[in-house]
């Protein structure tokens, strides 16, 4: 009977093997975004610009937009560009076949991506946040571009224009865990060639980006947390009329 055990023992080291087949890479908190309608606007406009060219949002439709205060005629102007309707859902025009033939996986789709990272090692926005901003050149890498989040990813750094090409900056450490191992430290980012944007402008947009992208996850979030607070409201006048109630019961009978 000790197979049950085991089981639980393998099931409560997944999150950190997780980390640990990603890099290990420390993720930084990423800003909130989840009352800034602006930011939200803005890193929508980044997702269906520079995400949905390669990744699908199959369970968004463009027309839900409008709960980010955005109007019909907005998102026709400025997040409708190959003839898509706003009751669509949001997805790519590749084709998983010639996305598996480019980048050697189909990309993944990005409905619930914020939901889906999020581990022991921060939410899932922390691990958007990071990953966007660990991208550097790789020249050994069929893409050119590696990144410390998820070593050896197949996705090529598709903001690059935004933050420009960097190199990382790596030293040798002896390995704490092992004698006589050297391992290699990551100690920052050497810039190669200017983006469009500084870095705090960039840091800024992939905040608002990741804020898009948690949104998108679960749009009803707020509307949730809302509800959740006249629920427990409601549970807590409830249980004391209960409680109350049940001692003028019992009063009788003591």
């Amino acid at each position: 009977m000790n197979f049950p055990k085991k089981l639980l023992a393998i099931l409560a080291l997944l999150p950190a093997l997780a980390v640990a087949n990603e890099g290990g890479h420390p993720l930084d908190k990423a800003p909130d975004r989840s009352t800034n309608m602006a930011a939200l606007q803005h890193g929508a406009k980044l997702f269906v610009n520079y995400c949905l060219n390669c990744h699908n949002a199959s369970s968004m439709r463009y027309n839900r937009l409008k709960d980010l205060g955005l109007t019909e005629d907005q998102i026709k102007a400025n997040l409708l560009f190959t003839g898509e309707k706003v009751g669509e859902m949001m997805t790519t025009s590749m084709s998983a076949k010639d996305a598996k033939t480019w980048f050697g996986a189909v990309p993944p789709d990005l409905s619930v991506i914020a939901r889906a990272k999020a581990s022991s090692a921060g939410t899932g926005g922390d691990y958007l946040y990071t990953y966007l901003r660990t991208f550097y050149k790789d020249d050994s890498r069929p893409t050119g571009w590696n990144n410390l989040v998820v070593p050896n990813v197949a996705m090529p750094h598709a903001l690059w224009e935004l933050q420009g090409a960097r190199n990382v900056k790596m030293v040798e450490e002896k390995d704490p865990h092992e004698e006589g191992k050297m391992v290699h430290k990551f100690v920052g980012f050497e810039q190669v060639t200017p983006g469009k944007l500084t870095a705090l402008e960039y840091d800024t947009a992939m905040a608002d980006l990741v804020g898009y992208m948690e949104w998108m996850a679960e749009p009803a979030q707020a509307t949730r947390k809302r509800l959740g607070v006249w629920v427990l409201l409601f549970m807590s006048c409830f249980a004391l009329l209960a409680w109350r109630l049940n001692a003028s019961f019992w009063k009788e009978v003591k």
